[in-house]
């Protein structure tokens, strides 16, 4: 009897598996297109959840369809189950399992956090003018200067300190590691380009060091992960990834042109409610800040989808 139920298992194992690696490969595609290294990581993980996930799934739904089919009472029979008390083997492998499952999933996952190479909490907030974590004794080679990423309610601004360059459109290199510094002015707000998948709150009163890798040129977009008042959905801005001479001759360009104002969608937004007299009693916002001047304001329009 114990033999039978043994092969049954493994026909069942042998049938789930397949059918879970497929899922799992299909869950490559139900996100955007991978534009980052990092991207590329956590699809692997994500990949790797959704096999797990499905395999369980189908052992579970799978037991229990065999029970409704096949382990059903005898019509009429209103009687009491065997007085089962209980399985001491059965017991540790159900406790077992689970517990294997999640060390698995909890080391591959840091792994891939690891490999991500994202600066850690103590690493990557620094008070305003004043860091936490102690600096590093090894002296560092002279790298270009990070992306300044300025985050209020409701505009992005990034400012590029070796060319004196300020922009509502971010630019960035293809494969080369980009490295940001954001700071808010006002409440949380979220960092968030979901081709990149990665994401950074950026917190009041905090500089956030943030790094990431670019890997498909292309345009993306960034959102406002975090609920920050009435405008904060208007809060979005163009990722431009160009080879590294486009970037050049953009930052040259843009570096020659005098000071405009820049995209800034939830003022334009507010500005037309209030030449509309639009106020509805109880209803209170905070006023958008100010269109920022900036030497490039970028492109208004949303960015195509990409296949």
């Amino acid at each position: 009897m114990k033999v039978r139920v043994i092969l049954r298992l493994l026909l069942l194992a042998a049938i789930m598996t397949p059918i879970s690696i497929w899922v799992g490969q299909q869950a490559y595609h139900w996100m955007p297109e991978p534009a980052s290294e990092e991207a590329l990581l956590v699809d692997n993980l994500f990949s790797f959840l959704t096999t797990l996930g499905t395999f369980i799934f189908l052992g579970v739904a799978g037991t229990l369809l065999y029970s409704v089919l096949f382990q059903r009472a005898a019509k009429y029979d209103e009687g009491d189950g065997p007085p089962i008390e209980g399985n001491l083997t059965l017991e540790i492998v159900w406790t077992a399992i689970p517990l294997v499952l999640v060390v698995w999933i909890a080391g591959y996952s840091y792994k891939i956090y690891d490999q991500m190479g994202i600066l850690g909490p103590m690493e990557h907030v620094h008070m305003m003018g004043e860091a936490i974590a102690a600096p590093l004794d090894a002296e560092r080679p002279t790298e270009p200067e990070p992306i300044e990423v300025r985050a209020r309610q409701w505009v992005w601004e990034f400012y590029y300190p070796e060319a004196g360059v300020t922009s509502t459109e971010l630019h960035l290199p293809n494969h080369t590691r980009a490295k940001l510094t954001m700071t808010s002015e006002d409440v949380l707000h979220g960092f968030y380009v979901p081709a990149f998948r990665v994401k950074q709150d950026v917190i009041p009163g905090r500089q956030v060091d943030f790094e990431f890798t670019p890997i498909r040129e292309g345009i993306y977009r960034l959102r406002d992960s975090e609920y920050s008042g009435t405008y904060f959905a208007a809060m979005q801005a163009n990722v431009v990834v160009e080879s590294t001479d486009a970037y050049r001759q953009w930052l040259n360009q843009a570096a020659a042109q005098a000071p405009q104002p820049g995209l800034n969608p939830s003022y334009a937004e507010y500005q037309v409610r209030v030449e509309n007299r639009d106020s509805r009693p109880g209803w209170k916002t905070v006023t958008p800040a100010p269109t920022p001047m900036v030497n490039f304001p970028g492109s208004p329009d949303l960015p195509v989808p990409r296949p």
